[in-house]
């Protein structure tokens, strides 16, 4: 019994499992307060200004989140980065009291730095623990888990604030996020040192043993000059852009707080649904890597662009929004929307519901092709960095734009044009992917030796040879 427990405790499964609870509790409720729209607050000026704070330390901790990542290991960087999401969500009681935006703007920053690494080791995890075969149907559980979290803290706040007409968060629903998120920061310590788990082809997950901080520097300085980076630059910057519109300017200009919180459960749903079904697509075994790339790209490039169609005929229809000093400033028809109303909610609830399923897909799909880059955990957790870094740089931009009160229609044609820019940007990569990035003799061997433990007297070896590499 202890060795099955052993067993499947150190397989690469179980792991991203784990990392998925760490992040169902921490970026996961973080990400339910922020769908409901300012933080779950009337002022949404406070929170841009936080999570501009938050992402400005973001791009820097993402991109040493990996270097911080490869010295110290994954369990004791996301033990300590999960307590900076309960930082956050707790500031936001003392906002509720004081009105004082100051310290939310602090932890935000405070935020940033913990999400930066925290982040780091998870997509360390996610990419390089799972075999080639399987990288899509493992982000895929990953995403279910953590959007699980969206899921859960949308309906709490459904739940608490069912009969709230203040139009902002209690203190009842900040203080549930806190204790969950100090939940998850205490999970990362279960969480098994690289060097020991296991693939589910039998092989341990490869693992560069000898780094230092120099090193983890200059590699990290090598990605502003490597090619595939700098291809992905602008799909990875556009991957969080996009969140400021549809959360602000969606969820929280046009609903009351009930439905943004029945609009935040719904939103996390599409991404669970999304990220998984979406998965078992980038893995189907019938078709060849490339093929699965091509067929993933047609997929977010439909899905995307219906949704920004949606959001164009939907801004149409109002141009300003509430501000606490006019609370029915909202130049819509009929004003601020409940759920109720069927007639007129309907339309843009779908829109936001399909805002989460392309979300879902946009960030399984920049994993995938990072996955499709290398399999050494070392490396993926710099990819990953690097990824959560130039999103995060997006991200603090966008923020600020909503901020200054950028036109609403202009930040859908912005938003829009990072969409094709990004889809140009992924063609390059999609066509230079490779079949496998295993060594074909050792995928010989490995595929030889599992036929003869299957009980193959004489297997045959020209059906076990790896695919041919592309050529383009």
């Amino acid at each position: 019994m202890l060795d099955f427990i052993r067993r499947h405790y150190y397989s690469a499964q179980f792991q991203v499992i784990l990392v998925g609870m760490v992040c169902f509790c921490c970026p996961g409720m973080f990400n339910a307060l922020s769908g409901m729209g300012g933080g779950g607050q009337l002022d949404q000026t406070v929170v841009d200004h936080a999570n501009t704070a938050l992402y400005v330390t973001f791009i820097v901790f993402g991109l040493l989140g990996g270097g911080f990542v490869n010295l110290f290991g994954p369990r004791y960087t996301i033990f300590a980065s999960g307590f900076t999401y309960a930082l956050y969500s707790g500031s936001f009681i003392y906002y509720n009291h004081y009105n004082k935006g100051g310290f939310t703007i602090a932890t935000g920053a405070i935020l940033g730095i913990g999400a930066g690494i925290l982040w780091a080791a998870q997509g360390m995890i996610m990419i390089s623990y799972p075999t080639e075969q399987e990288k899509g149907r493992f982000i895929g559980i990953f995403w279910v888990i953590f959007n699980l979290g969206g899921v859960i803290g949308g309906i709490i706040s459904l739940g608490l604030n069912y009969h709230n007409e203040a139009g902002k968060l209690g203190d009842a629903s900040y203080i549930v996020f806190v204790v969950l998120m100090c939940i998850g920061a205490c999970l990362g310590l279960t969480l098994a040192p690289p060097s020991k788990v296991i693939r589910s082809d039998g092989e341990h997950v490869i693992l560069q043993k000898y780094t230092n901080v120099l090193t983890e520097l200059l590699e990290i300085v090598k990605l502003f000059t490597n090619k595939w980076m700098l291809l992905l630059f602008i799909p990875f910057f556009s991957s969080n852009f996009m969140y400021t519109y549809q959360f602000n300017k969606i969820n929280g200009a046009l609903f009351n707080v009930r439905t943004r919180g029945l609009n935040s459960t719904l939103y996390w749903l599409a991404q669970m649904i999304g990220s998984y079904s979406y998965g078992l697509i980038l893995d189907h075994k019938g078709w060849v890597r490339k093929r699965r790339a091509i067929v993933g790209f047609i997929l977010v490039a439909i899905f995307y662009n219906a949704g920004w169609v949606g959001a164009t005929i939907l801004q149409h229809r109002f141009t300003k929004i509430n501000t606490p000093d006019d609370p029915n400033g909202l130049d819509y028809p009929g004003g601020i929307m409940d759920f109720n109303e069927h007639s007129r909610a309907a339309g843009p609830m779908i829109l936001y519901f399909v805002f989460g399923i392309c979300d879902a897909m946009w960030q399984t799909y920049c994993y995938w092709i990072i996955g499709c880059l290398t399999n050494d955990a070392t490396i993926s957790a710099r990819y990953s960095g690097f990824y959560k870094g130039i999103q995060s740089l997006g991200a603090a931009i966008a923020w600020q734009v909503d901020a200054h009160d950028k036109k609403l229609m202009d930040q859908v044609i912005i938003n829009w044009v990072f969409v094709v820019a990004s889809l140009v940007l992924f063609v390059p990569v999609i066509l230079r992917i490779k079949p496998t990035l295993e060594d074909p003799d050792a995928v010989v061997e490995k595929k030889f030796d599992q036929s003869l433990n299957d009980g193959d007297a004489e297997p045959n070896l020209s059906s076990i040879s790896p695919d041919p590499i592309d050529k383009v």
